[in-house]
């Protein structure tokens, strides 16, 4: 049989529940109860030839009766059976008998607290409990914590202080950065929109948003002319830096090199008037800042497998005119006794590669020397890159 059984219909009022139907009860004005459950109901065939099961059923839904559940009956005159009175609607006609029916009072005095402690002091979140309600459950152990930190940041606009400074009771700064895409949420509600910086996003840019000091990126170089230093003549000029002193950087070099290996970057040979940077994969935004990087020829190195060419196009968005090195056809055909397996390869196109990059690139992406092929920096022979150094610098 077909007909709605008492457990189809927990399983409707489990799924209002898991769709914050009857949470944002607690919340709205305008309460969508009355809720109409489904009901299938037996047909008249089955009503003559399963008589016996049909009252078993409707003895089971009377029993609902006494949980809250409203059942609108219909007479029927069944030429068989003659006059009988069958359930043709059921109903929940509150919130409270729904959760109480699926033992959920618990959780639902815990949101109506959320909701009490929110009312008062930030009406405006009201919205936004209706509107996520199982998320605002989930984070009920802190939930006076995050309208503290809310408050704190309302009262101090765009503050300028690091999140270690935010002083609300009970906050800490890994309480903020846990919970940094929720309390943007909450404050774009809550702020107006003069203290917003709108071109940041997401969990990233949360403390440029709210006018938090951020950490400051860090970036790694190497002096390798011995004529040159920053430090004192005869140290190692292993360097790092702010980005921001970065981009003040003034050296007189000609030339600057990236690679992602750190072995590459200690053993890096020497090179007139050069230095290199220890990359760090994806993201050139440290180095946005540092626009003398445009007056030099700038060269990049990095796996020759699909995303290394992907980070040498990012990297060109910001400097057009970066330069792979040791990223060609030759050089990896040359190593091929060291190529390995690239794990989740790059298959978009990539529209700031060169002629021949794209080439080696779509040779890569395409499986057509084998499949997701890889050679990784430090499997390219030192000698080749001396003689490829040594070529650069005679330019």
């Amino acid at each position: 049989m077909n007909w709605t059984t008492v457990a189809d219909i927990r399983r409707q009022v489990i799924s209002a529940w898991d769709r914050g139907s009857l949470l944002r009860e607690m919340v709205v004005k305008e309460s969508r109860f009355p809720m109409r459950l489904t009901l299938k109901r037996p047909s008249a065939g089955e009503m003559s030839g399963e008589f016996a099961s049909v009252r078993e059923w409707i003895a089971e839904l009377r029993k609902l009766e006494a949980k809250g559940f409203r059942i609108v009956w219909r007479e029927i005159n069944h030429r068989i059976i003659g006059q009988n009175s069958l359930p043709d609607e059921l109903w929940l006609d509150s919130p409270q008998d729904a959760v109480a029916f699926i033992g959920k009072q618990r959780d639902t005095a815990r949101f109506q607290d959320l909701v009490k402690a929110t009312r008062d002091p930030y009406p405006a979140l009201l919205a936004w409990l209706a509107e996520n309600p199982l998320k605002a459950l989930g984070l009920a152990d802190q939930w006076e914590r995050l309208l503290a930190i809310v408050g704190w940041i309302q009262t101090h606009p765009r503050p300028n202080v690091y999140l270690r400074q935010v002083d609300a009771p009970g906050v800490h700064t890994k309480l903020i950065e846990q919970h940094r895409g929720v309390l943007s949420e909450l404050l774009d509600i809550v702020l107006s929109q003069e203290v917003i910086a709108s071109d940041a996003a997401g969990v990233r840019g949360f403390c440029r948003r709210y006018g938090f000091k951020e950490k400051p990126s860090r970036i790694r170089f190497r002096i390798l002319d011995p004529a040159l230093f920053l430090l004192s003549p005869g140290e190692e000029q292993d360097i790092t830096i702010t980005d921001r002193a970065f981009a003040r950087l003034r050296i007189p070099v000609q030339r600057v090199f990236i690679t992602e290996n750190e072995t590459n970057f200690l053993a890096f040979p020497s090179v007139s008037r050069s230095i290199v940077l220890f990359g760090a994969g994806y993201g050139f935004d440290m180095l946005a800042g540092a626009r003398w990087l445009d007056q030099c020829s700038l060269h990049y190195w990095g796996d020759l497998d699909t995303h290394g060419f992907a980070i040498l196009d990012q990297l060109r968005a910001l400097f057009p005119h970066a330069e792979s090195l040791l990223m060609d056809q030759q050089t990896l055909l040359e190593h091929r006794c060291h190529w390995v397996q690239e794990t989740n390869p790059e298959k978009r196109n990539l529209c700031r590669l060169g002629v021949l990059e794209a080439l080696v690139y779509d040779d890569l992406r395409f499986d057509r020397l084998g499949k997701h092929v890889r050679l990784e920096q430090e499997r390219i022979a030192y000698s080749v890159l001396e003689n490829t150094l040594r070529t650069i610098e005679d330019l």
